[in-house]
């Protein structure tokens, strides 16, 4: 009786806590962008920041925005669910930033001033290449934005204690993950319009401190419990997974052998090298990542914000692992799918678990939970108002004021309907977002990133170093590549067809694979090279000036 008693208090507590905590960064963040606000005057400190933070400030915001709630809570579930191959995530997301350090950052800081379209439309013609560069930009920041939604739904479920058959202030778990993700979709709405890029670009350094706090702590408390011995650490993590050997190996969830079906085996395989190619060619790709380029005031500040981004996020992702196979050691895996079948609560379940050993029964687990499920939602409320942030930008910057007004539009005009815009995008990502909520929040990042790398990165590239490159090459490059990429996840067992699909009861899909880079990546770089050799449109000139800006910076904003 006394037992369950302290159960009761100890689970109290964690709710209690971990609302005031959670309302405490709520009302710190709100307070920056309030401050941040009142700095916001013109155009160029709502889209870029004024142009006025430093490569370290810059490298903390990209690790911020590049941390997301897949990284924190997706990674540990998976590589806790799936072991060695959970790993691929974190190898993948971390290799793909070499990708964006030596193609990229420097050149597209030099050509651009706000957004992705900046660098294709300059010596293309403005109206079709933007309006293509606004819908690739939405449609990549809208799957981004489901993943760390449904991150929050499931993590708010954990917090206060909402299993199926359970209920909190009358709402059964669904409902309380619904709930969820529109309060979520209001703060974000409330960043973006209120703070612009300044008041997000705080937010994000503030986030990245703390998750990497978060993180470090944990890994310590893990490794002290196996008094640093790696390997029985890993040792209890196979036994507890109820998968013995195989979990330390390759092939629990990609590349696995199907005895008598070498079909099924082929796709098993191809799926891994598809997922692959999509994590290490996407996040040159990713608008919000993009233009977090434009926020320095040189080429070399682009260039060390990245360095300084690689080194956070490369010890963050190493810090994963002993996440991964911390909760799957001291949790379980029936426990952490228990909870969500997709294993997004593993980190916070770990944390509970932790403090449970080191600080003294509930209280000390109730205490750690909270503590770090704030910072997740810290996470998932930074990552959420960049990718607002960036697909607003394009669609007020692009859309409204190059394409709709020709470029005849005032900053004031233009940064009211980026407001409006992000309202819009906001309320269409709650509405999706609700419908997803069975997906791993990590393999939906992976399906933003095979977009992102299938429409954006071909026509960048092209762009950047192919001289004879010209407009219909740059819309057949976008469009071909989105257009591929998100049929094919439509038609595909993540849409339909299997249990843990959208959705699970119907079946259309076609396509075997469930990420896909491997088709739809080749796809949009070939239709950008057909698209480009149909016409005969070529500006030499322009070219020329643009290599000697992307290289120089001369006459960068």
């Amino acid at each position: 009786m006394n037992t369950v008693l302290a159960a009761e208090a100890g689970g109290t507590t964690a709710r209690n806590l971990t609302i005031t905590l959670f309302l405490i960064f709520v009302a710190i963040t709100l307070a920056i962008t309030v401050w941040a606000s009142r700095q916001t005057k013109t155009a160029t400190d709502f889209y870029a920041g004024g142009r006025s933070f430093s490569g370290f400030q810059n490298g903390m915001a990209i690790g911020g925005d590049y941390m997301s709630a897949a990284s924190f809570l997706g990674i540990a579930g998976i590589i806790a669910l799936y072991g060695y191959d959970g790993f691929l995530y974190s190898i993948g997301f971390l290799v793909a930033w070499l990708v964006a350090l030596l193609l990229v950052a420097e050149l597209l800081r030099n050509s651009g001033r706000y957004t992705m379209a900046d660098v294709l439309a300059f010596r293309m013609r403005q109206r079709p290449v933007r309006t293509a560069a606004a819908v690739s930009t939405i449609t990549v920041s809208i799957f981004y934005l489901l993943a760390q939604m449904v991150g929050a739904g499931a993590l708010v479920a954990l917090l206060l204690g909402i299993k199926p058959g359970t209920t909190f202030l009358g709402m059964d778990a669904d409902t309380a993950k619904v709930a969820t993700i529109i309060m979520v979709g209001a703060l974000m709405i409330i960043y973006v319009t209120v703070g612009g890029m300044k008041g997000t670009t705080y937010v994000q350094i503030v986030k990245a401190f703390l998750l990497m706090t978060g993180a470090l702590v944990m890994t310590l408390l893990v490794l002290a419990k196996y008094k640093f011995n790696l390997s029985s650490l890993l040792g209890d993590a196979a036994d507890a997974s109820g998968k013995g050997a195989a979990f330390l190996e390759p092939g629990l969830r990609y590349g696995v052998e199907t005895p008598g079906d070498a079909l099924k085996t082929f796709y098993s395989k191809m799926d891994l090298l598809s997922l692959g190619i999509a994590l290490v060619l996407g996040t040159a790709g990713l608008p919000h990542i993009l233009i977090r380029f434009y926020t320095v005031p040189t080429a070399k500040a682009a260039r060390k914000s990245v360095l300084w981004a690689i080194g956070i996020i490369g010890t963050f992702y190493l810090l994963t692992l002993a996440l991964g196979f911390g909760a799957a050691a001291l949790v379980g895996g029936k426990a952490i799918t228990a909870q969500d079948k997709a294993g997004n609560t593993a980190a916070p379940q770990l944390a509970e678990a932790l403090g449970k050993d080191f600080f003294g029964g509930n209280l000390g687990g109730a205490t750690l939970l909270a503590i770090i499920a704030a910072v997740a939602f810290a996470t998932i409320l930074a990552v959420v108002a960049g990718l607002t942030l960036a697909s607003s930008s394009s669609l007020a910057h692009d859309f409204y004021a190059n394409v709709m007004r020709n470029g005849q539009a005032s900053e004031r005009q233009e940064v009211n309907v980026a407001r409006i815009s992000a309202l819009v995008i906001g309320a269409i990502s709650i509405v999706l977002s609700i419908f997803a909520q069975s997906l791993n929040v990590a393999f939906l990042v992976a399906l933003a990133f095979a977009v992102a790398a299938s429409g954006n990165l071909p026509a960048i590239l092209y762009s950047l170093f192919w001289k004879r490159f010209n407009t219909s090459g740059a819309v057949w490059a976008i469009y071909g590549g989105l257009l591929a990429a998100v049929v094919l996840v439509f038609f595909s067992p993540v849409v339909s067809g299997a249990p843990t699909a959208m959705f699970p009861k119907h079946d259309w899909h076609w396509f075997p694979l469930s990420n896909p880079g491997i088709i739809s990546i080749p796809f949009g770089f070939l239709c950008g090279w057909v698209g480009t050799l149909l016409s005969k449109e070529h500006d030499e000139e322009k070219y020329a000036e643009l290599e000697v800006r992307s290289l120089t910076g001369a006459g960068a904003h």
